[in-house]
This record gives C-alpha cells, structure tokens and sequence, in this order.
C-alpha cells in the first residue's frame, strides 16, 4: 500500500503523534517529557521552546494551579557527536500543562495549531471521564453508607438505645465528626433544604468519612459490648471525634470545609435510570 493511502486511512499526515510519547511514572501518572514534545510542536531550539513553558507556567498559575504539579523540573540525557553524554534540562509535563503550552506556543506553527486542538480535546474528556467515575464513586459509597447504617441502628439498639432517642444518637456521631455541628445546622451552613438528606449532597471522600464513621462506632458497640444509652451515645461522639482528629492530621481540611456537588444522589439516581431506559 502506497505511503499516501495510508496517511489517507489514518487521517494523520501532518497531525503530530501526541500520544506516542506519552509516559507514565511507576503509579500509573501520565506525562510527557519537555524535549519529546518539542520537536512535535515544531520547536528546533530549547531557548525558544522555553519561553513558552515559561508563559505556560504563568497562565497555570493565573489559573490557581500550583505549577510543580503540572511542570516537574527533570534532567534528561542526550548524546553528543564524540559517543559522550550530557544531562541537560528537561520538565515532565502533565497533560493539562501541554495544553497550556500549545495555548501559549507560536501560533505560526501549523504544530502549534494541532497541539491546541488535540490538547483541548483530550483534555476534555479526560475532565469528563474523572467526573463520571466521580459519580460513579458518590453512588457506591452512598449505597453502602446506607446499609452500614442499618447494622448501626441494630448495633445501637442491642446495646440500648431507645427508638425514640435513636434521632439523639445519631446526632451525636455528626457532631463528634463535624465539630460540633449537628445535622440541621450543616445543612443550613451549606444551604440545603430541610427536608433534605444531608448525606445526598456530599462528594466522595466525605462520604468515606462518614462511612468509616457508622462501621467504627458498629464495630466498637458490638466487640466492647457497651451496655445503656448514653454510653452508646457517647460512644458514637468519641468515634465521630476520632475520624475528625484523623482527617485533620492526614488532609487538614475539615468535613463541614468539603464542597457541595450540584448534583444531589437522587438527581444522579434518575439520570442513571433515564440513561438506562434510553439504552433499552
């Protein structure tokens, strides 16, 4: 087959292989080298190559990205005529920083050009893949949260606590976990309706939170068999208390700080169902 009939069939001829330099550290972290992506940009000389990393790294910092995240300053070893080796500067480049880079490149540079679309695209779909695997995760913990909440109420009430001081309990495990904050007035603090579940309105690591809040306290009431009440009430304070000194020695950002998605669980619950029923 002829060199212009496959250029034709891969619809490729004078688009750059972005993807063929693509790198990935040992955990999975995608990245391109600096000095692979320059000659794909059309760039002959580093000196030039790098005054647009550098108008990057300002625009990724008038973004409110914090720059050695996306520019990782590397050395990379290149050969010299005489067979010897010199280390010379490089960056290990996120993908959203290439981006930046073709969006502050020279724009003379039909490369240039492919970069921004194919980085604008890529980039795109890699924002919308991590939110559905976002929603994905927000659906599962919340599912599981719900059954874990089940084995609390069967723990609390074994270990005494009366149905209608059951509501009393619960408060106590939110506000061990929330800094004193019961369910009510983090719903106000966060603008929600009252009749809304709380618990509908959180991302994913909260809900792991909390999570990790109902099976401890399930876990503790049943191995330590607390007997009455108010020791079962306290008990899931103290729990509550625990994960929030957890967090604030491992993230430091507290849960009630956490952001509110839009998009409650019952709202992604009907989209699923709507997609589902399109689908069939």
């Amino acid at each position: 087959m002829s060199e212009i009939k496959q250029e034709e069939i891969s619809g490729q001829s004078n688009t750059p292989n972005f993807e063929s330099i693509r790198q990935q550290t040992p955990e999975g972290t995608e990245y391109w080298s600096a000095r692979d992506l320059m000659p794909l940009l059309g760039y002959e000389q580093w000196h030039r190559f790098n005054d647009a990393i550098k108008r990057a790294q300002t625009a990724c910092e008038q973004t409110g990205q914090i720059i050695d995240d996306h520019f990782s300053g590397a050395g990379k070893m290149v050969s010299l005529g005489s067979k010897a080796k010199r280390q010379v500067k490089d960056y290990y480049l996120s993908r959203f920083a290439c981006y930046l880079i073709g969006q502050n490149g020279d724009p003379r540079k039909p490369e240039i050009a492919a970069a921004q679309v194919y980085f604008a695209t890529a980039t795109r779909e890699n924002e919308v893949t991590k939110a559905i695997a976002e929603q994905e995760k927000r659906l599962e913990l919340r599912e599981r949260l719900s059954e874990n909440d089940k084995l609390l109420a069967q723990a609390a009430y074994r270990a005494g606590v009366l149905s209608r001081n059951f509501g009393q309990f619960v408060e106590a495990g939110y506000e061990g976990l929330y800094g004193g904050l019961n369910r009510a007035e983090l719903k106000e603090r966060r603008g929600l309706p009252n009749r809304a579940d709380v618990l509908d309105y959180m991302e994913a690591a909260e809900l792991a939170a909390n999570d990790f809040r109902v099976t401890q306290t399930t876990i503790k009431l049943t191995q330590q068999k607390v007997v009455g009440q108010s020791k079962a009430i306290e008990t899931h304070r103290e729990v509550g208390q625990k994960v929030r000194q957890s967090i604030a020695d491992i993230s430091g950002v507290m849960p009630e700080d956490l952001p509110t998605p839009k998009e409650s669980i019952k709202q992604l619950r009907r989209g699923n169902n709507r997609k589902a029923k399109k689908l069939s």
